[in-house]
């Protein structure tokens, strides 16, 4: 089984985190492939970051198509691109948040959210809403950490958020917490050990998820919205796409 996961922003040690938590967990006969575009913002921390990266997180889904790739896995928590990476493959194709909500529901009644901005707590709002998660969660909580220093100051961000996942579990009379930001695929194991509750991140719920849908033989449907889009000419930047047809 070989499952592409694609970081949407364009840092490189990230990607190699990313990458490096999803093998670990995967079976022992997948093979990961860690990927990010050639182009596109450095960290995902806006409605615009998301739109840009977007296109990147579709050329990466093109590119696997070339080859065998069996599942797809966005790791970005604002699941940008998902619908329309979904509309150009017949593989699976997971977002992490998605994935790490449908995780927390098997295990705990209620979860709260821990992200690095605020902002991007009200992304995550949006898709609870989008995915029907919202009664579940009891809040979202933002550690105020730029996406980047959990690469960069990262001692620091994990004593950051310790703290704001201890304040959840204090606070908001939840069984779970999940982590929202594909940056925190790493750091499952020691939050929950400092904080006693499970901990929930979803580049490896999307890995195991990916493995059981491919297990079970199921791809993205093609009938109805999640199609093959139809082919048209596209311009300028674009132009590439004209006429896009699926491979397989």
């Amino acid at each position: 089984m070989h499952v592409r996961v694609i970081n949407p922003n364009t840092t490189a040690s990230m990607t190699a985190t990313i990458g490096d938590a999803a093998t670990r967990i995967a079976a022992p006969d997948t093979r990961i492939t860690a990927t990010q575009p050639g182009s596109g913002p450095v960290s995902i921390e806006s409605h615009f970051d998301e739109a840009i990266s977007a296109i990147g997180v579709l050329e990466e889904v093109l590119a696997g198509e070339q080859g065998e790739v069996d599942a797809y896995i966005i790791a970005c928590f604002g699941d940008p691109g998902l619908l329309a990476a979904r509309e150009l493959t017949r593989a699976p194709v997971i977002g992490i948040a998605e994935a790490a909500f449908h995780m927390a529901t098997l295990i705990s009644t209620r979860f709260s959210i821990v992200t690095t901005l605020g902002r991007t707590g009200i992304i995550a709002e949006h898709l609870l809403e989008q995915y029907g998660f919202r009664h579940h969660c009891r809040r979202v909580r933002a550690a105020e950490i730029p996406v980047l220093d959990l690469e960069q100051n990262g001692d620091a961000a994990l004593v950051r958020l310790i703290d704001e996942c201890r304040r959840a579990r204090d606070e908001d009379n939840i069984g779970a917490i999940v982590l929202g930001c594909g940056g925190m695929a790493d750091l499952t194991d020691t939050i929950s050990r400092e904080v006693g509750l499970p901990v929930i991140e979803g580049v490896t719920a999307a890995v195991k998820l990916a493995e059981a849908l491919v297990g079970l033989g199921l791809g993205t449907s093609k009938h109805g919205d999640l199609a093959f889009p139809r082919p048209k000419a596209f311009s300028g930047r674009f132009e590439g796409f004209s006429h896009l047809t699926p491979i397989r």
